[in-house]
């Protein structure tokens, strides 16, 4: 049995949390990604949607700028891009640390942990000590801002060290819950069922697959995806994370496609098939929105923007770490197979501000139409489809000034790309600069580029989001040039749409 969260304990890290000063407007702080006001934060937590709010709980440090005493902040927001700070949510305990988990609304109060018509919210996590990974469970009744942990704790225990990340949905087809948790060092993924999230059969296991060598597993999501163009036609994904064994190496996400019935996850590829989420060198621990509404039906996912190879390194300021924008998940088959397509959550259009619009320019028509307009920035969005034909590299140079960043598409081999080798300070780690890319075949000639720009994080999302990549950056903060380039050949813009964004902290 462990202590209830006390009310006061968790106002009082709130009060450590937030008793720096932060004003969003600190070098590199991003203006329309989410970072805490101060410390440390890695992986997003229990993305849940309830009664008008989307609630982000994510690892935090409420003592400090660097990865310890892990517990979970909370923020919510209205629309997955302005939050409001809340206090921290599950706090560290008695040296228990509150690690990785998820978060749902018993509507059916089948744990019966609600009271007087209130279903709970229920956060399952890892309850970590320096012996022991186990499975807990806290609830709310008040839409998040407080939290009691259940008596009964632990829920699950295997007497594991590496046991961990639990991410827990209903299953409709067989009437009861269902969690993924990971047994980290041996890369498997468990699969549990529970009638009420608090007592847990063991169902099946999955893995290791995919890419290998890799150093372990964490962060799993399970989720359905309707087959675009396919009517009645959806696959089960299955997501995990590895701290070390991305192609650009570092942290990353993978996810396989497969069936799920309710006991078994079957990979519909061969197990050595490795299916990246993200290219970049910056993207881990992707966790989707539970209880997003049936007239919404998008699966979300917010993830991690650091590398496990540097995280304690980067060069901010009284904050450290920052979370992806929510994008929003399609799946679609081409030649080889099913894969995933992603795209900013279109929420994000409310952010827009002054606009560009250019069509069918050469690429030196296109840079003095921005020098004429006057249109440069760090926080921006650009749209574009260039035709690509008779040159062998294009693409954007941003962040301009002491240095740049590179986003470009090459044709041999055909593939975009990030190059971060000038972007700005790198000297905090020695594998931070580098060219970060994934293969992507133009359409008829003509490739799809749109970018998201906030002061130290690059997100791309090419071919209609096919092939995505995430970096961090940090570039002077004078750096806020924009310009074209073509080599080996002319480039054609055939349209550009640009925006500077408004901070969604103001």
């Amino acid at each position: 049995m462990r202590t209830a969260i006390a009310l006061g304990s968790a106002l009082a890290l709130a009060a450590v949390a937030f008793g720096q000063t932060a004003t969003y407007k600190e070098p590199h702080r991003p203006q329309f990604h989410f970072t805490p006001p101060t410390n440390w934060t890695n992986d997003p937590n229990g993305l849940v949607y309830h009664d008008g709010e989307w609630h982000l709980f994510y690892q935090y440090n409420p003592f400090g700028d660097r990865w310890g005493h892990m517990s979970w902040g909370h923020a919510v927001s209205p629309d997955l891009f302005r939050w409001r700070h809340l206090a921290v949510a599950i706090p560290e305990a008695e040296e228990v640390m509150a690690f990785s988990g998820s978060a749902v609304v018993d509507s059916r109060n089948t744990s019966g942990l609600g009271r007087a018509g209130r279903p709970p919210m229920v956060a399952i996590y890892t309850s970590r000590t320096s012996e022991d990974q186990t499975q807990s469970i806290a609830f709310s009744l008040d839409r998040g801002r407080t939290w009691t942990q259940y008596e009964g704790n632990p829920v699950l225990d295997v007497e594991d060290p590496a046991f961990r990340d639990p991410k827990v949905f209903w299953h409709e087809g067989t009437q009861r819950w269902i969690m993924a948790v990971v047994l980290a060092n041996q890369r498997k993924v468990s699969l549990y069922g529970s009638p009420d999230l608090k007592a847990w059969t063991h169902l099946s296991d999955f893995g290791p697959e995919g890419a290998h060598p890799v150093s372990n597993w964490e962060c799993p999501d399970l989720f359905e995806l309707p087959v675009e163009g396919e009517p009645g036609a959806s696959k089960w994904i299955l997501q995990v994370d590895s701290g070390r064994g991305h192609p650009w190496t570092g942290s990353g996400c993978q996810y396989f496609v497969g069936e799920f019935d309710g006991v078994r996850f079957t990979n519909d590829n061969p197990p050595e098939t490795a299916l990246w989420l993200d290219w970049g060198r910056d993207f881990y621990a992707a966790q989707s929105f539970a209880g997003v509404p049936t007239n919404d039906g998008r699966r979300i996912v917010i993830g991690w923007i650091n590398n496990w190879m540097y995280a304690n390194r980067t060069p901010t300021s009284p904050w450290r770490g920052a979370q992806s924008v929510p994008r929003q998940l399609q799946l679609k088959r081409f030649p080889e197979g099913l894969r995933l397509l992603q795209q900013p959550a279109s929420e994000i259009e409310g952010l827009r501000g002054r606009a560009l619009r250019l069509d069918d320019l050469s690429v030196p028509e296109a840079n003095r139409a921005i020098d004429d307009a006057g249109f440069r920035g760090d926080v921006l969005e650009l749209h574009a489809e260039i035709e690509v034909r008779d040159s062998s590299d294009v693409g954007f140079r941003i962040l301009r000034g002491a240095g740049e960043t590179l986003v470009g598409f090459t044709a041999a081999p055909a593939e975009v790309y990030v190059d971060r080798t000038k972007s700005g300070e790198a000297a905090f780690h020695e594998s931070f600069p580098g060219r970060h890319s994934a293969r992507l075949k133009p359409d008829n000639g003509i490739v799809e580029l749109r970018i998201l720009v906030d002061r130290s994080v690059v997100e791309v999302f090419a071919g209609r989001g096919r092939a995505v990549i995430t970096d961090r950056v940090f570039p002077q903060p004078s750096s806020d040039g924009l310009s074209l380039y073509s080599r080996g050949g002319e480039a054609r813009i055939v349209s550009l749409n640009a925006w500077k964004l408004r901070s969604a902290w103001e």
